[in-house]
């Protein structure tokens, strides 16, 4: 009778990306000679607040042939972005009759996936720019929040919007989300008026800031996100960042940079004679959120009542979950 397989031990994860990983770990020069097949369980750490609108894994076991160490797990599973599993390994050795003598389990190690990388977003941004339609001229960015909020910033904080941490709505991988600070913005226009909706879900004051204080050859512009919610329409996520900025600093190398004067999303057009004023466009066929980077003060522009209604706060964003079966807005490595 042959002799059994020693337990694996010390494994290791390394080199995670948002929808892969490498394995190793340690077992004798016998067993490593002997063995034909290893045995990879991956399953999803059990979470307290489980997404419930994203794909549930399946705790799936793994048969590949033996291969020299680290192993490359890639393409197994739909591994989805910053999520929390747990894998433990066995190792085999397939007899003649085709069943399999098997080491124990190896104890469970727990390992997180990582955001999405800079050719996922790119899969991302070129999704979104198929949606965005015409650009519409715009003149001001602006901000719609409660009177509390308003009142809050003018006696607490010196008259300034101070960035808050981004929450994580939208695609769970975004690199983003939970990371980055900053002060949302919105830009879009109503196309027959060319003026901000008379209509918000966020509050019934809204602050406007003159385009050219925030976006300008200073400026970084990025791509952040494109997502939806269980709606016809989508919404994209851009940064703005002064240059030099930390902003701008954590955004390098983690999100697509736009070219501010050529891209789908948001422009900026430097005049092109004297006395000539910029101009900026949006798309018209998305809804942009735009998340500056640094403080607001509210001296920078002006905080006025809107003309329409304050609509129901289930219309907001905050911590919305994107649809994982909208094949407008998904890549296939993960929500």
């Amino acid at each position: 009778m042959e002799a059994p397989l020693s337990t694996p031990h010390n494994i290791q994860i390394c080199e995670v990306t948002c929808d892969s990983f490498r394995i190793v770990w340690d077992m004798s020069p016998e067993d490593t000679a002997r063995a034909t097949h290893f045995f990879i369980d991956l399953s999803r750490k059990e979470s307290r607040d489980p997404n419930r609108f994203k794909h549930r894994d399946v705790p799936t076991k793994l048969v590949a042939k033996a291969v020299p160490l680290p192993m490359a797990v890639r393409g197994h599973w739909f591994l989805s972005p910053r999520t929390e599993y747990c894998v433990a390994v066995q190792t085999a050795i397939r007899q003649a009759d085709g069943d399999y003598l098997v080491s124990e389990w190896s104890q469970l190690v727990e390992f997180c996936t990582g955001d999405y990388a800079m050719e996922h977003l790119q899969q991302l941004l070129d999704k979104a720019s198929g949606s965005t339609g015409r650009l519409l001229r715009f003149s001001v960015f602006y901000r719609n929040q409660h009177p509390d909020y308003f009142d809050h910033v003018r006696s607490e904080c010196g008259g300034l919007m101070r960035p808050s941490l981004k929450d994580n709505s939208g695609s769970h991988g975004s690199p983003i989300n939970g990371k980055l600070s900053g002060v949302f913005l919105s830009c879009n226009t109503e196309f027959d008026t060319g003026l901000p909706p008379k209509d918000s879900p966020y509050g019934p004051l809204r602050f406007q800031v003159p385009a050219g204080h925030l976006l300008n050859p200073n400026t970084s512009l990025y791509f952040a996100d494109f997502y939806c919610m269980y709606t016809a329409y989508h919404y994209v996520v851009l940064v703005l960042a002064p240059g030099g900025s930390d902003g701008d600093h954590f955004c390098r190398g983690r999100l697509p940079r736009l070219e501010l004067s050529s891209n789908p999303f948001l422009t900026y057009s430097a005049p092109q004679r004297p006395g000539e004023e910029a101009h900026f466009c949006h798309a018209s066929d998305v809804i942009l959120e735009v998340l500056y980077t640094e403080p607001l003060h509210l001296e920078l522009g002006a905080v006025e009542q809107i003309s329409g209604h304050h609509q129901l706060m289930s219309l907001t964003t905050a911590n919305a979950k994107k649809d994982p079966s909208c094949k407008v807005c998904n890549i296939s490595v993960g929500r």
